[in-house]
């Protein structure tokens, strides 16, 4: 089915699938609308923390232990949107393995599946037998930069996709019609202009990776995939000047004018995002204030 944006298929597959007491396993950090959309439904979120040490990678294993018999659903975000991480093809047929056969659904969300920095872009949904158990949610938005079009997709068991239908045409209906033929001609056209992101976004990755890790006391995971960093900027808290991600980020919007999100958002209170969907002269200029603004926290 077609959705207004990504956000929609995963709100309405939220609605359709999850009932009051339901729990949906949750690896952290994850996009903000999981938990708010499961809480909205009556669901409970069960949150799988990971390490920034290993790329904030979840396993099987990590899933394995959170499962109970209320486990309804677990949520699989790769690219992931804050971390840049990407799961390996193995991890994720360990965890669809472990999923199918307790019959829990599987939600992949592919948003950023086009944007794999190393190796190819890889659905769990293309494992033979997967599609009674997984769904897919995507988004045209970041894959032809039509965020602002409203184009999203949802792929599910007939019946998931029915009842999402019936949600949908009483709230939304659709899409307008001139975003979906624009949205048709964007996947029939040409698509050199993928892979021409994907390496302008690895050029400005590889520059914002860098300049992060000349902060003394920051670090950083380097993204495998996405648009995103997600730095490690406790060291600030050296001085008791803020006192969390959610401070910096305030602080340095104030003072430095540059706007990251905080960890907070995403699970995570020592990391902010840093977006690096814009120009090299951009991130230059908003990386330095970063810089400077955390040496004055230091100093």
């Amino acid at each position: 089915m077609i959705t207004v944006g990504g956000k929609h298929a995963i709100f309405n597959l939220i609605q359709a699938l999850v009932n009051p007491g339901d729990e949906v396993i949750i690896p952290v950090p994850y996009w903000v609308t999981y938990k708010d959309v499961v809480n909205y439904a009556g669901g409970v979120c069960v949150f799988v923390d990971t390490d920034e040490s290993s790329g904030f990678e979840v396993n099987a294993r990590m899933i394995e232990r959170h499962i109970t018999p209320k486990t309804k659903l677990v949520i699989i975000n790769s690219p992931c949107n804050p971390s840049g991480g990407v799961l390996s093809k193995e991890e994720f047929r360990r965890i669809y393995e472990l999923t199918s056969k307790r019959g829990i659904f599987l939600m992949t969300d592919e948003c950023y599946c086009h944007f794999v920095y190393d190796g190819e872009p890889f659905s769990i949904a293309a494992v033979p037998g997967a599609k009674e158990t997984v769904v897919v949610a995507g988004s045209l938005s970041k894959t032809y930069a039509m965020t602002g079009w409203r184009i999203g997709f949802a792929l599910a068991p007939a019946p998931i996709i029915g009842a999402m239908m019936k949600l949908q045409s009483h709230s939304t209906s659709n899409p307008t019609s001139i975003a979906q033929k624009a949205a048709v001609e964007a996947m029939r056209g040409p698509q050199e202009s993928v892979p021409e992101m994907l390496a302008e976004y690895r050029r400005r990755r590889d520059f914002v990776v860098t300049r992060l890790r000349e902060i003394p006391g920051v670090s950083i995971t380097t993204p495998k995939g996405a648009f995103y960093a997600y730095p490690n900027i406790s060291v600030a808290y050296t001085n008791g000047g803020v006192k969390n991600s959610l401070e910096f980020s305030s602080e340095l919007l104030a003072q430095a004018h540059v706007a990251v999100v905080p960890g907070e958002a995403f699970g995570t209170t020592d990391h902010v995002r840093i977006s690096y969907a814009t120009s090299i002269q951009e991130l230059e200029r908003g990386l330095d204030r970063i810089h400077r603004f955390i040496d004055g926290l230091r100093a």
